[in-house]
This record gives structure tokens, sequence and C-alpha cells, in this order.
């Protein structure tokens, strides 16, 4: 009996790892739960992108707007860039989170593909990345105007987002 069990158990084990593989696939990324949803925006001070001057959680707060996570390295945010120039033309208040960059390679990317942030925190070691829980590069968070985190999408904004996900947010926000 004891051999029975003993050549089932890897077949038991392989069919246990393709069904967690399996529910795996079947995620998406762009609705993965955010543990900062309804909270502050984490403390930090990080070096402001091309000035001397400090970035801050302070630097973010005051009015509803965006905090864009991003990285010349990243391809998903050449794509996400155009869209992000088209919100900050219409009045949107952008900030970037530049997320394990190099300085130089930043603003290189930023003279090609455009500016649309007020201002951009240099996040070289990605701690603040980690206290609001990124994944990687694109990440869109929605502040309100306390500073605290309403919205968290993953991946590239787009037109389709931001109308379905963000837009009612921020209409609901703007009139409480």
């Amino acid at each position: 009996m004891k051999k029975r069990v003993w050549r089932l158990l890897p077949l038991m084990v392989f069919t246990l790892l393709v069904i967690f593989l399996w529910r795996g696939l079947s995620l998406e990324p762009q609705h993965l739960p955010s543990t900062q949803i309804g909270h502050s925006l984490p403390e930090f001070q990080l070096p402001q992108l091309g000035t001397e001057h400090v970035f801050s959680t302070q630097t973010v707060t005051g009015k509803v707007a965006l905090l864009n996570v991003w990285a010349s390295w990243c391809e998903a945010c050449i794509e996400e860039q155009v869209f992000l120039m088209q919100l900050a033309q219409q009045g949107v208040l952008i900030y970037g989170l530049n997320y394990k960059d190099d300085t130089a390679d930043a603003t290189r990317w930023l003279k090609e593909w455009g500016n649309p942030y007020q201002a951009i925190g240099e996040d070289h070691r990605g701690k603040v990345a980690i206290d609001l829980g990124v994944y990687g590069a694109p990440e869109t968070f929605l502040l309100d105007s306390h500073g605290i985190i309403r919205y968290r999408h993953v991946g590239i904004l787009d037109a389709k987002s931001w109308q379905q996900e963000f837009l009612p947010r921020i209409r609901q926000l703007e009139t409480a």
C-alpha cells in the first residue's frame, strides 16, 4: 500500500502544480488588489529630476492628481506617454515617479517623448515604489486633494481605462 502511494505522489504533485499555474494564467494583472487604496500616500523625499528641489509627498498633495510610475527602460511607457501628453494638454495634473532609472537616460527619454509631468521624483532604489506596492512600470495612482490613494491602475493608461476607471472617480472626488 505504501509503495502505491509513493508511486502516485509525483502525479499528485504534478496535478497540484498544473492547477495553481492554470489559476495564475487566468488572473488579470490590471486588477491586482492594492492595500494602499484609501490610505495616505507614504511619506517620502526624493531628488526632483532636472532641478535642485525635493520631490515629496507634499509636492503631489493639494489637488486631485495622478502619480505615474515610469522609466526610460520601460517599453510600455512609450505607448502610455502619448496618452499622458494628451491628458496634460487637457489640464490633468500628472506627477511622475521615475522608477529605478538613470538620470541621464530619463532626461533624454523625456526630451524624445515629451514631458507631461508637473514634477518628477527620482526613485533610484525603488523604495517609494515598494512602499506603494508597485509591481513594475507603468502604474498610475489616482490621488485625492489630501494625498489619499483612491485608485491604482497597473499597466498602460489609455483612453478606455481613463474613461471607464479614472474619470468617474475624478468627478466623484471633485463633487465631494
